[in-house]
């Protein structure tokens, strides 16, 4: 509890670039915009009409003279119902409207938040929990759909009542408008003070929500191995410290943002008491009529009451700016590096690799791979192994241009890869990763999914290719089966399978498999190779294997160890040599 405790005095970010951010894009909607400040102004002005015609129907009123006029009092009576109804009809609209603008807004805010994460390296999403990002894309826009359609309506009311009633009671009594002169100003002493200390309190909040989802996201992907090592309880402890800590935020934000409603509410009713009382005395003095009194009252309540909504409304506000920073903070993150400007076309490709003293590091002060050269020839398949953390999987990353080397150069059939369209580089390759990924929709669209126009007899080739076709027909709808969930409904194998028929049927040159058949047996993995090697005649394949057994036929092995290539050459030479190799294969099969 401490570090909620120390981080509430965070700084708040720039709150005034925030808001013009938000305005930006409302102003793409500056006719409805404009549309809804002529509601917001006329159905205030009737409203504001109201009092004065309640004055005139108690004016109407002559104790111990006429008596009462109720031709009058019906009259002026008749008027305030024409008025306030109009007033709400023009407010219904206004309401109806800022909820279209903000849907609209929002919308556009979600697609560019969803665009700049597709434009985001792959390392933002290695450095950033799921959980949290998702948080940003949905509540935190939420948040703001939420105080664009009503808090921005109730601003343009607080102030255009606020102004028009100041009006009509600087003409009614200019002298019991000075008793404001003294609360309206502590009012905004006490406002501008609570906001601020409430600020990074509402910034912390979104912050520990966000948080908190990120630790369910992971618990729940990961619910079989929590339950295989008996972690229940130990991830209890740790969800409830987490959802102590939003709670304590959420708790904090709430409780002192909503000490600003009351304070000013409490300044709002001493105004109210004071005008009771001196306009009594102007009363008595002939200076006065009652009328005049109580439409002042009226008036007063009219101009406190916006202020003290207002005041309400500041914590929604504020929680609506923080959700809003923390957005933009996400759509301000550096994008994939672009293309260089002479950035050269992919057209035939051969498949010749060469990787020459690369060096790379995640932090810069902490290479993972150093010095390294490799050169995998065209339509050759070569394997890479090594232990875990030696730097297999960095490889493929730097060949995909996930991540940009730090020191050496990557050459592509001659030409350096950064001189290449990193499109054109990724769609020269076609990976299969440990991790399976498919998505809700058809066996046929997930087999399809890297080349479109896509045939069923192409995509009936690759799926036998990859030994997955007799099982996908002996599903009730065969091919049109819909996978849910990422698949949740097959296998792990059936899945990698899947994937595998995924890489088979993409139209590229050169193939990737990054422990790509560990979720298969091993008869079934010998036959996908034998595929695979019909399939990738004449194309350059890279092949991170655990599995030595697997790779025994590759045309070259690259044994590596912190990340440097110690050994290099085919099985029957590395195991002649009796090195690193030969200690793998040994403690695999012995």
């Amino acid at each position: 509890m401490a570090k909620v405790r120390s981080e509430k005095f965070e700084k708040p970010k720039n709150r005034k670039a925030t808001i013009l951010r938000l305005a930006i894009y409302m102003m793409q909607y500056k006719g409805l915009l404009i549309l809804a400040l002529v509601l917001t102004i006329g159905s205030n002005l009737l409203s504001l009409v109201g009092p004065m015609l309640s004055g005139y129907a108690i004016d109407a009123i002559e104790p111990g003279v006429g008596g009462v006029d109720f031709d009058r009092v019906f009259y002026y009576a008749g008027l305030m119902v024409l008025f306030y109804l109009a007033s709400s009809v023009l407010s219904y609209i206004l309401a109806v409207l800022m909820i279209h603008i903000s849907r609209k807004v929002v919308y556009r805010m979600r697609r560019d938040v969803f665009h700049r994460l597709m434009e985001l390296p792959v390392g933002y999403f290695d450095t950033h929990q799921t959980g949290d990002i998702i948080s940003r894309i949905s509540y935190d826009i939420d948040t703001v759909n939420a105080s664009l359609s009503n808090d921005l309506v109730q601003i343009l009311t607080t102030i255009i009542t606020v102004v028009g009633a100041l009006g009509m009671m600087i003409a009614i009594s200019p002298k019991l408008v000075l008793i404001f002169a003294v609360t309206v100003p502590l009012s905004m002493f006490i406002t501008k003070y609570l906001t601020g200390k409430t600020r990074p309190m509402f910034r912390l909040r979104s912050k520990k929500l966000g948080e908190l989802n990120g630790f369910v996201e992971e618990m729940i992907s990961g619910q079989k191995t929590l339950k295989a090592y008996h972690q229940e309880e130990n991830t209890i402890a740790k969800f409830d410290l987490k959802n102590e800590e939003a709670v304590e935020a959420y708790y904090r934000a709430e409780y002192y943002g909503s000490t600003v409603g009351p304070s000013v509410n409490f300044v709002n009713n001493l105004s109210l008491s004071l005008v009771s009382v001196f306009g009594a005395l102007l009363f008595l003095a002939g200076q006065m009529s009652v009328g005049n009194i109580s439409s002042f009252i009226l008036y007063s309540r009219k101009f406190s009451g916006p202020i003290n909504e207002a005041a309400n409304i500041i914590s929604d506000l504020q929680s609506a700016l923080a959700a809003a920073e923390r957005v933009f903070t996400m759509m301000d993150e550096a994008a994939e590096s672009e293309d260089c400007s002479d950035a050269i076309c992919l057209e035939q490709i051969s498949g010749d690799v060469w990787l020459k003293d690369i060096s790379f590091g995640y932090e810069k002060e902490r290479p993972i791979i150093k010095h390294l050269n490799l050169h995998a020839k065209p339509g050759k398949l070569v394997a890479i192994v090594g232990p875990t953390g030696a730097g297999k999987t960095t490889l493929i990353n730097l060949l995909m241009r996930f991540y940009d080397i730090d020191e050496g150069e990557i050459l592509l059939d001659g030409t350096p890869i950064q001189k290449l369209k990193r499109a054109d580089l990724r769609k020269a390759y076609a990976m299969v990763l440990q991790d399976t990924w498919l998505f809700q929709g058809t066996i046929f669209e997930n087999i399809a999914y890297g080349k479109e126009d896509a045939t069923m007899e192409e995509v009936i080739e690759a799926a036998k290719a990859a030994r997955i076709h007799s099982y996908i027909m002996r599903l009730p709808n065969g091919y049109d089966t819909i996978l849910t969930d990422d698949g949740t409904n097959i296998s792990k194998g059936q899945k990698q399978l899947i994937t595998i028929a995924r890489a088979m049927l993409l139209d590229a040159n050169m193939l990737i498999l990054d422990e790509a058949t560990s979720n298969v047996d091993t008869r079934t993995e010998q036959k996908i190779q034998e595929a695979m090697r019909r399939l990738m005649a004449n194309k350059t394949c890279f092949v991170i294997a655990h599995r030595l057994s697997t790779i025994q036929n590759a045309d070259e092995i690259l044994v590596v160890q912190h990340g440097e290539i110690v050994e290099q050459g085919t099985h029957k030479e590395l195991m002649g040599r009796k090195g690193s190799y030969y200690k793998l294969y040994q403690a695999q099969f012995e």
